[in-house]
């Protein structure tokens, strides 16, 4: 069931377009994955959904209908810059922000604790978030998000300076809460963590979406690649119609070009490569979000 809505969202700050149009759904349950380039308009539609901006033109929707001030106050937000008081200690500001969302006395302290619990910052409850590293400010961030138990997590950037295991904490938090049927949209420049965490992904470039889909629907859109270890491709990739070398490797011995065709089953890629020598490997190459994200940027730009 589809969850939150933005339509045809538009937004300029003088002659500077932020948003062209943004359009994107997310379901209840599912992690969506929102890329782009710094100052693509990222931030400024997660601020459009919170209310923190209005938009020129164009609307956001909660189950179906405009989204009001309380469904507003379900959201739970990280936003990129830290939003925490960084002389008032973590327990305190926790309960707290709990409060302001309407918890008794007793339900904020419980999910204090068990938000710093299962983030990993329990013992950091009586220090003053300024005392703490970036990566357990981030922390105490994302508990700031949940603590009262949102129906939707937006979140700018959350991965931002982690380490790898608190990566990893982080990650299990989003896919539980998923899992719990909240819909999740946050948007991060580490690209395979998008690839490996996300239900579905939207590429937004100069405010406008250029590609949603889930991984392997934008893999469909892109031209098939085939990896070959064998001979260079200086004597067989010329031979191919409309074929392009998006990579050539050579490392421990075997050269690993990767070729992108118009279509096809690869047989021609094949052909043209044992003609020239031994092959010792031949398979498609699937392309990471991060290819995707290159292709899908280029061809906007082309389109223009």
């Amino acid at each position: 069931m589809t969850a939150l809505e933005l339509e045809n969202l538009t937004k300029s700050y003088g002659d500077r377009q932020a948003l062209d149009g943004a359009t994107f759904s997310v379901g209840s349950g599912e992690i969506f994955g929102f890329v782009g380039s710094n100052g693509a308009g990222k931030t400024t539609a997660m601020r459009i959904v919170l209310g923190v901006l209005a938009a020129d033109d164009g609307e956001v929707r909660w189950a179906g209908r405009p989204i009001t001030l309380d469904d507003r106050r379900r959201i739970g937000y990280m936003p990129e810059e830290r939003g925490l008081y960084p002389k008032m200690k973590v327990g305190q500001q926790l309960e707290y922000l709990a409060r302001l969302h309407g918890l008794t006395a007793a339900a904020a302290t419980a999910a204090t604790k068990r938000w710093t619990e299962t983030l990993g910052v329990a013992e950091r409850l009586g220090d003053e978030v300024q005392k703490l590293s970036l990566g357990n400010q981030q922390r105490v961030q994302l508990a700031a998000a949940l603590v009262h138990e949102p129906d939707v997590l937006v979140l700018d950037e959350p991965f931002s300076g982690l380490d790898p295991v608190a990566v990893d904490v982080m990650s299990g938090v989003l896919r539980e809460r998923s899992a719990a049927g909240v819909p999740v949209v946050f948007s991060s420049h580490q690209l395979d963590l998008v690839e490996r965490l996300c239900d579905r992904v939207g590429i937004i470039r100069s405010g406008r979406m250029v590609a949603t889909g889930t991984i392997d629907e934008l893999r469909r859109t892109d031209r098939p690649r085939w990896a070959v270890v064998g001979p260079p491709p200086s004597a067989w990739a010329n031979q191919l119609s409309g074929a392009r070398v998006l990579s050539d490797d050579d490392a421990a011995g075997a050269r690993r070009t990767v070729v992108e065709t118009p279509g096809g089953d690869g047989q021609d890629v094949l052909a043209a490569a044992l003609a020239a020598g031994s092959v010792h490997e031949f398979a498609p190459s699937r392309p990471s979000l991060s290819d995707l994200f290159r292709h899908a940027v280029a061809s906007e730009e082309a389109a223009r």
